[in-house]
């Protein structure tokens, strides 16, 4: 099956070459050129994955984000200024699953797609497909639905599959580089946030328990635990 993306940018000779080769590997391409056109199409319902720029006209990409999250948990790349780590880590903030820094190699952006794609499609191990169980914590992979303290929780893609490696590890530590490749599905480099800003998302959207606690818990220098009640 044809898998359709939405390529949202206004930098022509850029969307030309990217939708090119896009398009040579297999995927159907839709361009828009702004965030606000990008935005209303993301939520049409059409396509299986967005790549929004950052620096656009009219609606710039982080806004074209915090719209699409308001209403869809499609899955959203962003693409960044080359160094420029403000917007990279507010665009996880706001649920973007993964960015690449531009100018980006097209290789490099089809890989980080379906790396993408394998984790949204519910190719995990069988394991993990069973409902996931610590104190008060619940995952049903099956239904991509956490329950904390009973309450219903919304977690993106990328969330839920960080969460779902860490209870099913639970009781042990897992590291940034574990985590990158179980759950985002590549590897963790040095100076990269994105483990750190979603797992400081899943807390903020947890929340403590009745006795103040997380369930996250993170050590130092190493990476981070599910803690076991």
């Amino acid at each position: 099956m044809t898998v359709r993306i939405l390529l949202v940018d206004d930098d022509a000779e850029l969307v030309a070459i990217l939708s090119d080769y896009l398009r040579s590997e297999g995927f159907e391409v839709d361009c828009a050129s702004d965030g606000e056109s990008g935005a209303a199409a993301a939520l049409s319902g059409q396509y299986a994955l967005v790549v929004l720029d950052v620096m656009m006209p009219r609606v710039g990409g982080l806004e074209a984000l915090r719209r699409i999250r308001q209403q869809s948990r499609i899955p959203v790349l962003m693409l960044t200024a080359k160094g420029d780590d403000i917007d990279r880590i507010v665009g996880l903030e706001l649920g973007a699953d993964d960015y690449v820094p531009k100018p980006c190699l097209p290789r490099e952006l089809v890989a980080r797609l379906r790396a993408i794609l394998r984790r949204t499609a519910g190719q995990a191990e069988p394991a993990t497909r069973q409902p996931l169980h610590t104190g008060a914590l619940s995952l049903y992979p099956e239904h991509h639905r956490v329950e904390w303290c009973g309450q219903p929780v919304e977690l993106t893609n990328a969330e839920f599959q960080l969460l779902a490696a860490l209870m099913t590890a639970a009781g042990r530590v897992l590291s940034k580089q574990e985590l990158s490749e179980q759950a985002l599905g590549r590897p963790h480099t040095r100076y990269d946030r994105s483990v750190d800003v979603h797992m400081s998302n899943i807390r903020q959207k947890l929340g403590p328990d009745a006795h103040g606690h997380t369930p996250i818990l993170t050590v130092r220098g190493v990476g981070y635990r599910i803690a076991q009640e």
